[in-house]
């Protein structure tokens, strides 16, 4: 399912957002609410962004509550209140333990992410998320991530592209694409948006601005893993929080929604229930609190089309 904010911001067509503004955030009160924030409570922000969902949980902290969050975009720091309450770390929420356990919180009260890409990180042309600029296909949430697209492009296997496109764009044609692709960047290196589309002219089926939001939507889950970072924290999370504490995440594509479902469900990422030998289902170490995912209101959805795709899932640990 693609992610229709980010089809609107990559093809230039979401004009919701005003000039300066960083980020809106989406689910914004639902996902805090979903925390059951207590005053002197310690919470993490997966993805602090724009600062939104901190902004609403430091408002729901007393002097002694306690906020950590994390961002990999170096950018994001920017946005960080002066506030003693709040602690920032500039890494992927993957290494969710290491850096819970080294600022002394190896438990917490509740968990949020808020899954993608920030609207910044789309508005700036040299970041190379959005086809509405020409520059570099690089699409690193994290610069100090050896990796960009254009390499991804450059150095895959035509099985490789044909399974990435397939799976985490749901490109409808992926394997002619991947084809194309090993052809176009023999005659010369698919490095920036222009040539990369110019290259696949010939190849796009249906509505352009959608084709390419899917394809650029696979690029960027691969260049980042975002896929194998989300397991990982769900796989830590457990462990970091404490009884009763709350775990919200608000997804935007079925690849990730699953993850999350699944996870809540049987505490692992097993599409099947494996019985032990005595043919019992292994019991999820998760409550789960939204037996339906959570979507936005009617008035969100209108004042925020990035809102459309969004499925917030809520778990409490037994």
């Amino acid at each position: 399912m693609i992610h229709m904010g980010d089809a609107n911001k990559i093809a230039g067509t979401d004009h919701t957002a005003q000039p300066g503004d960083y980020h809106i955030p989406v689910l914004l009160t639902e996902a805090v609410d979903a925390l059951n924030i207590k005053p002197d409570g310690v919470y993490v922000d997966c993805t602090f962004g724009g600062g939104g969902h901190s902004k609403l949980i430091l408002s729901r902290l007393g002097p002694a509550g306690k906020l950590i969050v994390f961002d990999q975009d170096e950018a994001a720091k920017k946005n960080v209140p002066d506030d003693d309450r709040i602690i920032f770390v500039a890494q992927n929420f993957r290494h969710l333990q290491r850096f819970l356990r080294l600022h002394k919180y190896p438990m917490v009260d509740g968990i949020l992410a808020d899954l993608g890409v920030s609207s910044h990180q789309f508005d700036e042309p040299e970041r190379g998320f959005s086809t509405r600029f020409d520059a570099t296909l690089d699409m690193r949430m994290d610069h100090r991530q050896p990796i960009t697209a254009a390499q991804v492009l450059q150095t895959s296997t035509e099985q490789e592209l044909h399974k990435m496109f397939e799976r985490y764009g749901e490109v409808t044609n992926a394997k002619t694409l991947a084809k194309t692709i090993i052809t176009q960047r023999q005659l010369s290196p698919l490095k920036t948006i222009s040539r990369f589309k110019q290259a696949l002219q010939h190849v796009v089926k249906g509505n352009p601005n959608k084709y390419f939001a899917q394809v650029f939507q696979a690029l960027r889950i691969q260049v980042n893993d975002e896929m194998g970072a989300l397991q990982e924290m769900l796989s830590q999370s457990v462990a970091s929080l404490k009884p009763c504490g709350r775990i919200a995440i608000i997804s935007f594509h079925s690849l990730e929604d699953r993850l999350v479902k699944n996870f809540f469900k049987q505490g692992d990422f097993e599409t099947e229930e494996n019985d032990d030998v005595f043919g019992r289902k292994p019991e999820s170490p998760l409550l789960i609190i939204s037996k339906k995912p959570v979507i936005a209101a009617d008035k969100e959805l209108k004042d925020n089309p990035r809102s459309r795709s969004a499925k917030l899932r809520i778990a409490e640990k037994k």
